[in-house]
């Protein structure tokens, strides 16, 4: 594959056009039924041919990508030197010349009898130019240059929000999320030889069945940041930003609370504080066959299918760099991207992990996040002095439960 990183904008262009026209005939000669057998413009058998035009796919997105990032950048870079531009071209001191246009103070200079006569090479000579400046015209006593601040804003470094994005979230109008669980189950069913009348009563497998009732309640979220009104009024864009911030706040929190919460109210009940869950233990076994034992406890204890494996991504980096004893990388080669997932199912990286523990389980069937209320923003000037000081309080809170019904379905792997 090309390396677009090398070629010009121009040669971009070329090769977008040939790429685009190359494969558009082959979808011309391959026809509505897509009849490989048909194409000629590329060579070996029908699994070839679309192989090939995959590579060709490939390389004209690379391109197109490529070359799109390019555009933008010159006319971004256009866009700032126009806005650099001064409106008006700056007016020097000077004097009119004998057709009537306005000289500048170079133009003078050189047109001066001392500056003609320095340069007829007559000795002795100083070519000076006298124009009257009262002070010496520098950035500090005259025209300040314009400053102009990129319409930029560098966030502070945070977490991805991963978590969450993994686990169900569902409705409820409720203010406890209670469900009934089967805690006792007594299965005597037994083959039993025909009953006699002199056979006792109880001869057949008495069974039981018990159920108990589990409650977890909406808990409230809430985070606030005061803001002046002459702030909120002054800059475009505060209240958006100011927004969008809060909210990552709310959902950063909760990323870590359905991990690790400890269910004390008014805390949400995070996975690893669930009574009842399967716990795997490392010990001597590399850390795959760990992952897998504890997959094998949720498929075995929890009749589940695990949907997802949260590890912190130091621990997922040490499995990511295991390699075999002649050095071949396990989780593929250092040219790739590498597979997110280990034993068929999809991990998700996140120091909102505990490290050293992975965290894995059924989600999708077993678990949820049920919301009373999702993310809402509210500004007030009654908290406090604020009315008297013309402070604004913004407001953003959510009120939601975190609610796992079948803990077998879920395992920690200790010791990673």
């Amino acid at each position: 594959m090309i390396d677009v990183k090398q070629l010009t904008l121009n040669q971009l262009n070329d090769a977008w056009a040939e790429k685009s026209q190359n494969i558009h005939g082959i979808y011309v000669e391959a026809g509505d039924t897509l009849d490989f057998d048909q194409v000629k413009l590329l060579t070996g058998d029908n699994e070839s041919k679309v192989a090939e035009l995959g590579r060709m796919n490939e390389e004209l997105s690379a391109i197109v990508v490529e070359r799109e990032l390019r555009l933008a950048h010159e006319a971004s870079r256009k866009a700032a030197d126009e806005a650099l531009k001064p409106a008006n071209g700056m007016q020097h001191p000077g004097i009119e010349s004998k057709a009537g246009s306005r000289l500048t103070v170079g133009e003078m200079f050189t047109d001066s009898v001392a500056y003609k006569s320095f340069m007829g090479g007559q000795m002795g000579t100083k070519a000076s130019l006298g124009v009257d400046l009262k002070a010496v015209f520098r950035t500090g006593a005259g025209w300040d240059p314009e400053e102009i601040r990129l319409p930029r804003v560098e966030l502070d470094p945070q977490r991805p929000i991963a978590v969450v994005d993994a686990i169900p979230m569902l409705p409820t109008a409720l203010d406890n999320i209670r469900y009934m669980e089967e805690t006792t189950f007594t299965n005597n069913a037994v083959e039993t030889a025909e009953q006699t009348a002199t056979t006792a009563s109880d001869a057949i497998g008495e069974a039981a069945l018990a159920l108990t009732e589990r409650n977890n309640p909406v808990e409230w979220l809430p985070v606030f940041i005061p803001v002046t009104m002459q702030q909120m009024e002054d800059v475009a864009g505060i209240e958006a930003y100011v927004t969008q911030r809060l909210q990552y706040m709310l959902r950063a929190r909760l990323d870590l609370q359905v991990i690790q919460g400890n269910g004390s109210t008014p805390n949400i009940r995070g996975t690893n504080n669930v009574s009842g869950i399967n716990t795997q233990a490392k010990g001597s076994d590399a850390t795959p066959d760990a992952i897998y034992k504890g997959l094998d406890l949720v498929r075995t204890v929890g009749f589940a299918e695990p949907s997802v494996i949260f590890v912190h991504p130091t621990d997922w980096q040490a499995i990511r760099l295991l390699r075999t004893s002649d050095g071949i990388y396990i989780f593929g080669s250092p040219l790739d991207s590498g597979p997110e997932r280990i034993w068929g199912v999809p991990v998700v990286m996140s120091t909102a992990v505990l490290q050293n523990t992975i965290t894995l389980g059924d989600y999708t069937n077993f678990a949820a996040l049920y919301t009373k209320r999702g993310i809402d923003v509210s500004v007030s000037d009654s908290h406090s002095f604020y009315f008297t000081r013309g402070l604004l309080a913004i407001r953003a809170d959510m009120r939601i439960a975190m609610v796992h019904f079948r803990p077998e379905a879920f395992c920690t792997v200790t010791g990673v």
